[in-house]
């Protein structure tokens, strides 16, 4: 009898032993977040990289950001490493229903302000030292301070800077805008409010308006047209294959006075009213920086 009450006693501590193992948790593989920040104090910088300031006869403000999209991420080696021949990490969907091949912007990804947009498995990337960071921006949602009918509105804006993109339907704020075809890189539209009264307006950038900072131009340039930005790592991110915890990356993003417009009355403010236009969404450079 005693023997048999061991047995049963011993049975019942192996299978407490078993279901004690069961529910450890199952440690999940290291990833490599890539978190967006909006900065407008960060250098205002041109096409190439250099310290830019605003045009004569424009003016610009820095746009308060609510999300962002990308459809492109790519880790590059060093200065010479052409576009595509790094570790890319992302490509987001295209289409042609609109004719020629553009961003679907109906599967887009979005973030806002230090908001991850993208985690992928380290083991997707391939041991190494990177220095650059390359990221194709494709979507801008922000608020602007837009004048009109003696009224200071603060609007949304909806700006899509990718190379083309395929719109069927989108929202600006609560207005949802009616496409159903491609847009050129530099189409844009606000929702604002005056009087009680929603206003909703539309327009198209010049062709090769829209600043995309590419500091190793030189070496490594980009196709026209795209919005590929490029931003160094102050110290390389060196990947061993061996990395057991998760690698946080802030993609800094200048906004600073980002949104640009043709002064048409010289008042400083974005009138579209009077004549003003839009000439530049472009941000205005990026940075790396490993977390």
């Amino acid at each position: 009898m005693k023997y048999t009450s061991l047995l049963i006693i011993l049975a019942a501590l192996v299978f407490q032993s078993c279901q004690k193992d069961s529910a450890q948790p199952v440690s999940s593989e290291s990833k490599i977040n890539f978190i967006f920040k909006f900065d407008s104090t960060q250098a205002r910088l041109n096409a190439i990289g250099q310290t830019s300031v605003i045009a004569s006869g424009n003016a610009a403000q820095s746009p308060r950001f609510n999300k962002m999209s990308a459809h492109y991420l790519e880790l590059t080696p060093n200065a010479f490493t052409a576009l595509g021949a790094g570790s890319v990490l992302y490509h987001a969907p295209e289409v042609t229903t609109g004719g020629a091949t553009a961003i679907d912007f109906s599967q887009a990804k979005f973030a806002g302000n230090n908001q991850i947009f993208l985690s992928v498995p380290v083991k997707n990337l391939a041991a190494g030292t990177y220095t650059w960071l390359r990221v194709s921006l494709a979507y801008q949602n922000y608020n602007v301070y837009v004048n009109g009918l003696g009224q200071t509105i603060d609007a949304t804006v909806a700006s899509f800077i990718g190379y083309r993109t395929y719109l069927s339907t989108y929202k600006i704020k609560d207005s949802t805008v009616v496409v159903n075809a491609n847009k050129a890189q530099g189409y844009w539209a606000t929702e604002g409010s005056a009087f009680g009264f929603g206003m909703v307006q539309s327009g198209q950038s010049p062709s090769g308006s829209t600043t995309v900072p590419n500091p190793i131009f030189a070496t490594s340039p980009i196709p026209a047209g795209s919005c590929v930005v490029t931003g160094q790592f102050a110290s390389p991110l060196v990947i061993s294959g061996n990395e057991t915890a998760d690698i946080n990356i802030v993609v800094s993003l200048s906004t600073n006075k980002s949104f640009e417009w043709k002064d048409a009355d010289s008042n400083g403010k974005f009138d579209p009213l009077n004549g003003d236009s839009v000439v530049d969404m472009g941000i205005r450079g990026l940075i790396p920086i490993k977390q």
